[in-house]
């Protein structure tokens, strides 16, 4: 009971469509951390997305938890924060504010042309990849596809109008925010103030776990990256 009361609690939300099978390599020491892994909830019609970031919130069951979110679910967390009194939030391939976006997002937000995108098909995250995001490595597509696990064409509609239409202006100045100098769905150069993994490409989280295995922990206990000759932390 002890060991249980000393334990730091960590929530994981995967990304867009995916499932919580891409943090199944990611380990932290048992003795200091529980991970909680999070699934997608079905969007509710017409629903919010503080409605949904709230929604979200039963599913956190412990004061001065660590919230890390990939992609959009970087997105989700930061909305979650603003309800929780946390100990370390933490984005992975993500953005923290709209103007982190990339141009094609954003003009995909102000012509509606994300409303073309076809979601009803099997195969969308090719499409959205190669068309509403641009060019996507087939290799690493591939890869990433072994963890999708939604196709409901609902929640893809959902999930994305709220991706390119994410209002934020200023970001959540607590917020860690790690990211991949080859991200190729948010480039790097529109990002700021974060931390740089070398080689590290949007879905980092599944071929670079070894990288958040060594320095999550001292990301959640400090903030910081220990060894700084190692990583880059870029301002």
């Amino acid at each position: 009971m002890k060991q249980q009361e000393t334990l730091t609690h960590v929530y994981l939300m995967p990304g867009m469509a995916a499932d919580s099978r891409i943090f199944e390599n990611l380990n932290l020491p048992e003795d200091k951390y529980k991970i909680h892994p999070l699934e997608w909830e079905m969007p509710r019609v017409n629903e919010s997305l503080e409605d949904y970031a709230k929604r979200m919130l039963n599913f956190v069951n412990h004061e001065n938890s660590v919230l890390i979110g990939v992609s959009f679910g970087g997105v989700i967390v930061q909305e979650m924060a603003r309800f929780l009194d946390l100990k370390r939030l933490i984005i992975i391939s993500s953005v923290k504010c709209t103007e982190e976006l990339p141009p094609r997002m954003k003009f995909a937000s102000k012509t509606g042309l994300f409303k073309l995108i076809p979601t009803g098909l099997v195969d969308y995250v090719d499409y959205f990849e190669k068309v509403a995001i641009g060019d996507f490595l087939k290799k690493r597509a591939r890869l990433y596809k072994q963890y999708i696990s939604i196709t409901d064409k609902h929640y893809l509609n959902w999930s994305i109008r709220n991706m390119v239409n994410w209002k934020c202006e200023k970001p959540d100045e607590k917020v860690i925010h790690v990211h991949g100098d080859k991200d190729e769905v948010f480039p790097i150069k529109n990002i700021r103030d974060v931390i740089v993994v070398e080689g590290g490409t949007h879905i980092m989280i599944i071929n670079r776990f070894r990288w958040f295995n060594e320095n999550l922990p001292s990301l959640i206990e400090s903030g910081k990256l220990e060894n700084k000759e190692k990583n880059k932390q870029v301002n």
